[in-house]
């Protein structure tokens, strides 16, 4: 018999945040189909998926660090939607997450619950600027509404879940670009699904697919409506830090230069989403506000665009946009990751989906990133798409192996080749220590310059010249036939000459490529092939 929770502990705010991001994943592509509102990109599944995964990755993070209280893990996956919150709907899902943590922070039976829905529904209708009916909002409505009155956990979980596919279901007669297309709204069909795995994670009972799976019955003379102007060309969406007072003014402009605009957070940190025809002038009214970061501008147009399915292609996460401009240079598809940012695996299937090809090959180039690419892979396979992934654990290991990618030879010698090329590949990095540490190497102070080997601090040093040559010392005394240098553009510029007229001088038969990596990246990287 099913085991029922009496409170909403934080073994089941975890199961929540598995069984949501499982859901979701499951009806991801489906909901993606029905997006018609407030644009047609067919992205509104993905984007909750995206959001929920953040959260989730937040809950996992403070069950990593130690054993948490339900509050705990409640705000953490309140945060973790927030500043991974993608697209209009994944940004209300965060503002409803963060609406129900408010009230659950000070009780988490059924009474707390119901309250806490209807506290979620006011603040997400609070934070879209011009609400609309038929969309996740009504549904989000419904669902306080139908637990009024509270009642044991179970309960209350039920009642919202079954509130909201009623509401769901007739979000076609509410908004006419729903009736036109035949298809209920796609918002309010990821939230059934995420109140569809709070019911499993508090009754222990799998639900029945969630209603508004299907496309209703609709008249021939509805569906020829017209259906109106073009909207903005440009999603803008970006995290912000800023007072509340910079925020309300933010508002107001925003609200005047485009629409959908929604605005979730509080205590300094917010999430912004709006579409907008000039996205320069939305980011800079952040810049006036406070701190715009993450920063994240999509084009409407050409979402819908069909290509032909290449053959094969090479998605490779790089650690910088000068990086990511030689990869593409070479014909990959490439993915930023940011320090302190790195990829989630919701965004290399992305990545994969955008290479368009049959077969892929995944270029992590980040030790921290192999299982997240692991799974990526495996969603991807799922979709019919072959790929390979090469465990790459720097940038100049996947430039090794994009070196000979040869897409007319078979896959799986391609495979093969690229894997060894990344294989004899030994690399090395840079760092500036942030505080004092214990390393591999001894005692680090802040300011030390690290010098990493394969991973592992090897050099402690004052100077970034002087520890980049014993680095570089010590990875050639074992050979070597070509150097690479990665480096940053804040690395100073005469460090990459110095290190090869080092090489030329010291090491006869050594050759040595340079590239800039950009803006982000560590101050340098060094291959040894």
């Amino acid at each position: 018999m099913p085991q029922t929770a009496q409170t909403l502990d934080a073994a089941a705010v975890r199961s929540w945040c598995v069984r949501a991001l499982d859901a979701l994943g499951r009806e991801r592509e489906e909901i993606d189909a029905i997006n018609v509102y407030p644009v047609a990109d067919g992205d509104t599944g993905t984007n909750l998926y995206l959001t929920v995964e953040s959260a989730a990755q937040a809950v996992e993070a403070v069950f990593a660090a130690d054993e948490p209280d339900a509050t705990d893990a409640i705000r953490a996956m309140a945060h973790g939607a927030l500043i991974g919150a993608r697209g209009n709907s994944g940004t209300i899902l965060s503002q409803l997450l963060r609406g129900m943590a408010s009230v659950l922070a000070d009780g988490r039976d059924g009474d707390h619950l119901a309250r806490s829905l209807a506290a979620a529904a006011r603040a997400a209708r609070e934070a879209v600027a011009h609400p609309v009916e038929g969309t996740i909002l009504t549904v989000a409505g419904a669902a306080a509404e139908a637990c009024v009155g509270g009642g044991d956990l179970v309960t209350v979980a039920k009642g919202a879940y079954d509130g909201a596919r009623s509401a769901l279901e007739a979000t076609p007669g509410q908004l006419a670009v729903l009736r036109r297309a035949g298809v209920v709204d796609a918002g309010g069909r990821g939230l059934v699904a995420v109140l569809g795995a709070l019911v499993e994670a508090v009754s222990g009972e799998a639900q029945v697919r969630p209603a508004g799976a299907h496309r209703p019955a609709v008249a021939v003379e509805e569906c020829d409506a017209e259906t109106g102007p073009a909207g903005p060309a440009f999603e803008v969406i970006y995290l912000l830090e800023a007072e509340d007072a910079a925020v309300e003014r933010l508002r107001a402009r925003l609200d005047a230069l485009g629409d959908s605009l929604v605005v979730v957070g509080g205590d300094g940190l917010w999430n912004v989403h709006v579409h907008v025809d000039d996205a320069g002038a939305a980011v800079e009214a952040g810049v006036e506000a406070g701190r715009p970061h993450r920063i994240r501008i999509t084009h409407f147009s050409g979402v819908s665009e069909v290509r032909e399915q290449a053959q094969r292609a090479v998605v490779a996460v790089v650690p910088g946009e000068g990086l990511a401009g030689l990869c593409e240079e070479a014909g990959a598809t490439t993915l930023l990751a940011r320090p302190g940012e790195p990829p989630a695996s919701g965004e290399l299937v992305d990545a994969i989906r955008r290479a368009h090809a049959r077969e892929v090959v995944l270029l992590p180039n980040d030790t921290d990133l192999r299982h997240t690419a692991g799974a990526a892979a495996e969603q991807a396979r799922a979709e019919g798409i072959r790929v390979a992934l090469i465990p790459t654990r720097a940038a100049v290991q996947g430039i090794a192996a994009l070196a000979v990618h040869e897409p007319e030879r078979r896959f799986d010698e391609d495979v093969v080749a690229m894997t060894a090329a990344a294989g004899a590949t030994r690399y090395a990095e840079l760092a500036v220590a942030e505080h004092q540490s214990f390393t591999s190497a001894g005692v680090c102070q802040a300011g030390d310059v690290l010098g990493l080997i394969e991973g592992d601090v090897a050099v402690i040093g004052q100077d970034l010249t002087t520890t980049a040559r014993t680095v570089l010392d010590r990875m050639l005394s074992a050979g070597g036939e070509l150097v690479t240098l990665i480096v940053a553009d804040e690395t100073p510029p005469a460090l990459a000459a110095e290190l090869e007229r080092h090489v030329r001088e010291t090491y006869l038969a050594v050759d040595t490529a340079t590239y800039h990596a950009g803006v982000g990246a560590p101050p340098l990287l060094i291959g040894v092939e």
